[in-house]
């Protein structure tokens, strides 16, 4: 499958697919299943075989970008390469010590870690991970150092995954070419700001937009939003009456998928699977584009009923 959706991905003039994956599932370890290697590679490629071109990773995300690396960097021209920063690696995880640090020396070893584990010569888009305040951004140097290294070619663009309060001292900061933010049918608070975002230029990637899969069948509303505040996604759901409206032969995950897809200033939205059946499905739904209006706009007033809304409404 290719021809996928795309759009502009902000100010970086560059055309990213409106379904984009997120590599976090590859993670194994402690944090996640184990992924065979085998598993990994046929399911890395078959993202890029579909025409999908924004791939996002971080050093968070265990054997992630060592997997990218081996199993797609020889068609590394296919793909806008997407990590981030902040994540302890010059320096050591202390218990119950923060899981970020902005310094220069850590930011530094980051972006030189990330480069030689995804064999490839530059990354085009480094977020801050853990959206931290303006002040700890500035107070370290770790901001002055992604810039330098942008000037050094090692970085095309910088951005943050970022969430309220701190999303709106970013945008106001005007250094930020994208942002990633979370944002689903089930945690709908950065509705707005995801606007914000995109009205000062920034490009907007979503994180969550299919809630983690909670309303699928394998899940069986066992997972949640990371970050989700307010009821829980079932409790949601069934208070919003949702399965009312979902026209005949639409999963509850594709209905998901497709509000993400429907918010106007969404430029991609990252879903992350190491199953290839799996993948298929999301492609399937993301073909369909986003929701008819009527149904986008019923959907929406029956979720803020149920207390999914915006920040502030």
């Amino acid at each position: 499958m290719t021809g996928q959706p795309m759009r502009e991905l902000g100010r970086t003039g560059v055309q990213v697919t409106t379904l984009g994956y997120g590599a976090m599932e590859l993670r194994g370890g402690s944090r996640g299943r184990e992924i065979p290697d085998e598993q990994a590679e046929r399911v890395l490629n078959a993202v890029l075989d579909a025409g999908i071109n924004f791939v996002d990773t971080s050093p968070d995300y265990g054997r992630s970008e060592e997997l990218i690396g081996r199993f797609i960097a020889h068609r590394r021209d296919e793909y806008f390469l997407a990590t981030k920063c902040g994540c302890m690696v010059a320096v050591e995880q202390v218990e119950g010590g923060p899981r970020h640090v902005y310094t220069r020396e850590n930011i530094r070893a980051a972006i030189e870690q990330s480069l030689r584990r995804m064999h490839t010569d530059r990354l085009d888009l480094v977020q801050f991970h853990g959206s931290p305040s303006k002040a700890e951004l500035e107070e370290h140097g770790g901001l002055d150092e992604l810039q330098a290294l942008q000037r050094e070619g090692k970085v095309r663009f910088i951005g943050a995954s970022s969430t309220l309060p701190h999303l709106a001292d970013h945008i106001a900061m005007g250094v930020f070419d994208e942002f990633q933010i979370p944002y689903s049918a089930l945690q709908r608070e950065h509705e707005a700001a995801i606007s914000a975002a995109a009205r000062a230029g920034a490009g907007t990637v979503i994180r969550g937009g299919v809630a983690r899969g909670a309303p699928s069948e394998d899940k069986q509303w066992g997972t949640s939003p990371v970050g989700a505040s307010g009821p829980a996604p079932k409790d949601l759901w069934e208070h919003a009456r949702l399965d009312e409206i979902l026209p005949e032969g639409m999963s509850r995950m594709e209905f998901t998928l497709r509000f993400t897809l429907s918010h106007p200033d969404l430029h991609t939205t990252i879903v992350g699977t190491a199953n290839p059946e799996h993948l298929a499905q999301n492609l399937a739904a993301a073909a369909n584009g986003p929701l008819p209006a009527d149904l986008y706009d019923d959907a929406r007033a029956r979720l803020a009923t149920a207390g999914s809304a915006p920040a502030g409404s």
